[in-house]
């Protein structure tokens, strides 16, 4: 299973980690871990009252679990593609869209929270296009080398 994270406090706990594999272009980051619960989670469940328009109170129940719901282990894939290193809208979204393809595509991934992150930017002679075909075949072919670097190495090393 791949997830996708959203909460800063993940990406906090992640991106405060050395880098597990740099390319040309991307730094990825894990860790051996599930993203932080939500705050409904957290949040102590209580018994309230309700006002009836008809005058009357009912009391109200919200069911307590003795253990909050924890995430399930996989893979939580968070991206970060600033936009000082792909000025338009069009490239951000395609490298964005080869990160999950690339994720998706890979196997035998440790679980943890995973963070790949646009470190430079692409060339603009090279790739003039937004989003041009080579552009995709070129970040898709540096995300393969990245995994398969980051699967041969060592959690806690830098490559």
């Amino acid at each position: 299973m791949i997830g996708k994270l959203q909460r800063p406090v993940d990406f906090e706990r992640v991106l405060g980690r050395q880098s597990r594999a740099r390319s040309a272009h991307f730094a990825l980051h894990h860790l051996s871990a599930n993203p932080a619960p939500s705050a409904w989670r957290a949040a102590k469940l209580r018994t309230a009252s309700v006002e009836l328009s008809t005058g009357e109170s009912q009391p109200v129940h919200n069911p307590v679990e003795q253990n909050p719901p924890t995430a399930p282990e996989g893979c939580w894939v968070g991206i970060v593609v600033p936009k000082r290193h792909a000025k338009r809208s069009v490239t951000r979204q395609l490298l964005k869209r080869q990160i999950r393809a690339a994720f998706a595509a890979a196997t035998g991934m440790p679980p943890g929270l995973w963070v790949v992150r646009l470190r430079a930017p692409f060339d603009r002679q090279k790739f003039p296009s937004a989003a041009s075909d080579a552009l995709r075949q070129a970040a898709r072919a540096e995300l393969a080398q990245l995994l398969d670097k980051a699967m041969a190495s060592k959690p806690g090393t830098k490559t």
